[in-house]
């Protein structure tokens, strides 16, 4: 069983997510406005926050930035917008996965479930990888360039370590989805190439002059020593 909460204002679609939530094994608490729901994040420690935009007292975005500046809970964004600027902004402020209303407390069921596998995943010890100047260890969470500590989100993290053990190997945006995300269906191959391009930044390269990751064209990326 893990602990939900929902911060939503629509009462009926609260109640109605709720319940079906709570038919699937999970327990859910709820709040009705962001304040309200920033307390309840930080007095109960649920396992995952299900995060509506459209809140009366603050735009649910600020509110995910003020969740991100004192905690790692995982959080799902609701929004009734699907593109890609939307996609990227969410992303960039830090959520972990988003659904686009309307949805179904089975979708949702499955998102959550895909998010705290991936995030049970980042809680298992592994050895650290070297490939080339980088090196990345799970363990600490840690990823360094050249002695170099990289600033990265967790999800980078997830996909820079996921590629790093597997180097020089090809890996398609589908298995990246499954792996990463614990996403096994389409729908958001964007979201990876959206990261793939923070990632470069980060490294310091870019698609048309990479160092360490490569796109084959048609196929996916693969992540290598440098020449």
């Amino acid at each position: 069983m893990s602990n939900v909460l929902l911060i939503e204002d629509d009462a009926a679609i609260r109640t109605s997510l709720t319940r079906g939530l709570r038919d699937r094994g999970h327990a859910v608490s709820s709040a009705p406005a962001a304040l309200e729901g920033l307390r309840l994040a930080v007095e109960e420690r649920p396992d995952l926050v299900v995060l509506d935009l459209g809140l009366p007292d603050m735009d649910g975005l600020d509110l995910l930035r003020m969740l991100r500046a004192v905690s790692r809970i995982p959080v799902i964004v609701a929004t009734a917008r699907d593109g890609d600027a939307e996609m990227v902004r969410l992303l960039d402020a830090g959520a972990d996965d988003y659904v686009v209303k309307p949805f179904s407390a089975a979708q949702l069921d499955a998102r959550i479930r895909a998010v705290l596998r991936r995030m049970a995943g980042e809680s298992r010890a592994d050895s650290a990888v070297t490939v080339g100047g980088l090196r990345i260890d799970p363990r600490t969470r840690e990823a360094t360039l050249d002695g170099t500590p990289l600033d990265l989100s967790p999800r980078e993290f997830d996909l820079l370590h996921y590629l790093a053990a597997r180097p020089g190997e090809v890996v398609t945006k589908r298995e990246l989805l499954t792996h990463v995300w614990q996403i096994p269906y389409g729908g958001a191959d964007k979201t990876v190439d959206v990261h793939l391009s923070w990632l470069r930044r980060k490294l310091g390269e870019t698609s048309q002059e990479p160092r360490y990751l490569q796109t084959v064209r048609g196929v996916g990326v693969r992540l290598a020593a440098p020449a």
